[in-house]
């Protein structure tokens, strides 16, 4: 325990980067996450380092309420936490978090893949997994067709509820629903 003023104090000075060391926010592959890049990955790092996960993984996403200033901050209406960033994450069935990603706003690498942001982002939180033959539980907001046929090549084994609508869901699936 300390007193409040010593803890706002110390979190005054709280930093995790230089900010002399500021990237130029002009370039093309400027990250937003800049001045917490290196504790992210600290922890991205030890939460695969120290645990392995259990062959029964899952993806969601996190909705972490925040009030602060910074450009990639969501705006939801309809969730109870309307102003707040979105993670990305892959948890086992005990709920240890394996490996996550914040949404920085519109992603354009993946336009290059020729895939949908949901689809890369699966891929990019999966790729520690890969070859091992866990199996991958997620939502329709993730699920599509291409994306398990993907994963199943990597040996990630896929369940999910799909959208009957969603690119890439056969024509005769379609019009069953």
């Amino acid at each position: 325990m300390m007193k409040r003023d010593r803890y706002l104090h110390i979190l005054h000075y709280l930093h995790f980067t230089d900010n002399r060391n500021e990237p130029d926010r002009t370039d093309k592959n400027f990250d937003r996450l800049w001045k917490i890049r290196d504790l992210f990955e600290i922890l991205d790092a030890t939460f695969s380092k120290f645990y392995n996960s259990s062959e029964n993984l899952a993806i969601d996403e996190v909705i972490v309420s925040f009030k602060g200033r910074v450009i990639f901050k969501q705006y939801i209406p309809k969730k109870r936490k309307c102003f707040s960033i979105k993670i990305f994450k892959l948890c086992d069935s005990t709920g240890y978090t394996y490996d996550m990603n914040v949404y920085l706003g519109k992603d354009r690498q993946h336009m290059a893949q020729n895939v949908t942001a949901t689809h890369a982002t699966v891929t990019e939180l999966t790729r520690k997994i890969e070859g091992r033959g866990h199996k991958l539980y997620m939502d329709n907001f993730f699920s599509s067709p291409e994306l398990f046929d993907d994963l199943v090549k990597k040996q990630i084994y896929c369940c999910g509820t799909v959208r009957p609508n969603r690119k890439g869901m056969p024509q005769d699936l379609r019009q069953q629903n």
